[in-house]
């Protein structure tokens, strides 16, 4: 029997997660993309603790495609991440594949100044 979508990609996560961690100088930046929104996390998994997050459910976004929302979302995660002195992340695209609107948003970040 087939997985269904949503299966799948959680399980691409689990394997990627095995892989990718964030530590307190080089945290992760993880990436959540539903249908509507897009969602951007910097986390220390050594802690276990969330430094700061950024979605565009509150930016005006009007007349703007998810793709340009989304490299907005990265620019402001990076210069975020700048205050609190953070240039170096480890990307998690959450089981999606790098491209569209999760490859918007990382361009975007390192437009801002984050490295990974």
């Amino acid at each position: 029997m087939a997985m269904e979508t949503t299966e799948a990609r959680l399980k691409r996560h689990r394997r990627v997660r095995q892989r990718v961690t964030g530590t307190s100088d080089r945290p992760r930046l993880c990436v959540y993309r539903s249908n509507k929104h897009i969602f951007a996390q910097i986390i220390d998994d050594a802690t276990g603790q969330t430094i700061l997050g950024v979605s565009d459910v509150k930016m005006k976004s009007a007349g703007k495609s998810k793709t340009e929302t989304a490299a907005e979302v990265g620019k402001l995660i990076a210069e975020q991440a700048k205050a609190k002195k953070i240039e170096k992340v480890v990307f998690d695209r959450g089981g999606r594949l790098y491209h569209g609107r999760v490859k918007a948003l990382a361009e975007g970040a390192r437009e801002g100044g984050l490295q990974f």
